[in-house]
C-alpha cells in the first residue's frame, strides 16, 4: 500500500493493533511500537543505515515480529509548516519501502505524521530528566523520538 492520509489511516486500522513510528536521519533509523490498543509508544530499536535493501529488509523483519499494521512516519517540516530538503529525503525513502520493500512491508499503510522539534524536546529531557551524557542519548535519541513521533500520533488518533 502507498501513503495515506491520517485520516484515510483511521479509516483503514482495525480496533486494536500495533502501530510502528520511524524517526528517519541519514545515519539511522529510530523505531517506536505502540501496544495493542494503541495506548502507550515505546521505543524499540536504533537501526544504522546502510544498504536501502538491508534497511527495508531489517523493518519488514520488525514489523513482521511485532505484527505492526501501519507504519508513522515522522516528516520534519520547517517551522513555518513549509518542506526542506529533508523532507524530500523521508518522502523519497517511503516511497522506496513502497516500491522496493519485501512484500509485507510495501502492503502496510504509511502516513506522515509532523515530527518538528521531537529530537529537540526527547534530548532536552534526557539531559534534565535522566542527566545522561552525550555517548548514552545518541544511543538512544533516535528510537526515543520515534516514541514521540508515534505518542503525538496516538494522541491525534485518539481525539478525532
Amino acid at each position: 500500500m502507498a501513503v495515506v492520509s491520517f485520516e484515510d489511516l483511521r479509516a483503514l486500522l482495525a480496533p486494536e493493533g500495533r502501530l510502528m513510528a520511524l524517526d528517519i536521519g541519514s545515519k539511522t533509523i529510530g523505531l517506536a511500537t505502540s501496544d495493542v490498543t494503541r495506548r502507550l509508544a515505546t521505543p524499540l530499536t536504533t537501526l544504522k543505515r546502510g544498504k536501502l535493501k538491508a534497511d527495508l529488509s531489517a523493518l519488514a523483519d520488525l514489523s513482521a515480529k511485532h505484527k505492526v499494521m501501519a507504519l508513522l512516519v515522522g516528516l520534519p517540516l520547517n517551522m513555518d509548516g513549509s518542506e526542506g530538503p529533508r523532507c524530500q529525503s523521508v518522502r523519497q525513502f517511503v516511497a522506496n519501502v513502497a516500491a522496493h520493500g519485501p512484500p509485507a512491508l510495501a502492503a502496510l499503510p504509511i502516513a506522515f505524521q509532523d515530527e518538528r522539534l521531537s529530537t529537540a524536546a526527547v534530548t532536552r529531557g534526557m539531559i534534565e530528566d535522566y542527566d545522561m551524557s552525550r555517548a548514552r542519548r545518541a544511543e538512544r535519541v533516535d528510537a526515543a523520538a520515534a516514541a514521540w513521533i508515534l505518542e503525538s500520533a496516538l494522541a491525534r488518533l485518539e481525539n478525532s
